[in-house]
């Protein structure tokens, strides 16, 4: 397989603070073609949860909160477990404010479900389109975004290897 320099494929939803799930779609057209051989290769992804200026979301006062994301290669109405064929990555974030004010979260934690950096080879993509997906919990006291950064290598398959591997992700 033909191997590229890999480069950057950036992505971003407002996760809200109302546990309402929301999606959206990231074209991956310009790189994956099953007919012409073409397939992504996501190696890593980054997560920033934060508020629309970029910084630490809000926690509402004496409250916990909670930021969930997945990515998928079909579109989803909600968060899928991990026996879900279509997950790539899902993840989340867990913040609590021990203060009686709503402010910068006192503890905060988050974690990978899995990711493509979790496989020996990364997650390869046969699909023009991905989903970035994710809600956030009414402890925050303003909206939560989650923001994803894949790093990609575009890659070379048989034309029955790519078109088997689309397929499957459908």
């Amino acid at each position: 397989m033909a191997k590229t320099d890999s480069f950057f494929i950036r992505a971003e939803i407002n996760a809200g603070n109302t546990n309402t799930f929301v999606q959206e779609s990231i074209d991956l057209g310009a790189y994956v073609d099953a007919l012409g051989k073409s397939v992504l290769r996501i190696h890593n992804i980054a997560v920033k949860y934060s508020d629309a200026d970029g910084a630490t979301p809000d926690v509402n006062a004496t409250a916990n909160a909670t930021a969930n994301f997945q990515v998928t290669t079909q579109s989803q109405t909600a968060l899928k477990r991990l026996d879900n064929k279509s997950v790539i990555a899902s993840g989340q974030m867990v913040a609590w404010n021990d203060t009686a004010v709503v402010g910068v979260p006192s503890v905060t934690s988050d974690s990978f479900d899995v990711s493509p950096q979790h496989w020996t080879n990364g997650y390869l993509v046969g699909v023009e389109q991905i989903y970035l997906g994710g809600q956030a919990s009414t402890g925050f006291g303003q909206d939560c975004y989650v923001s994803v950064m894949l790093e990609c290598t575009v890659e070379t398959l048989s034309q029955s290897a790519a078109m088997a591997l689309s397929l499957s992700q459908q």
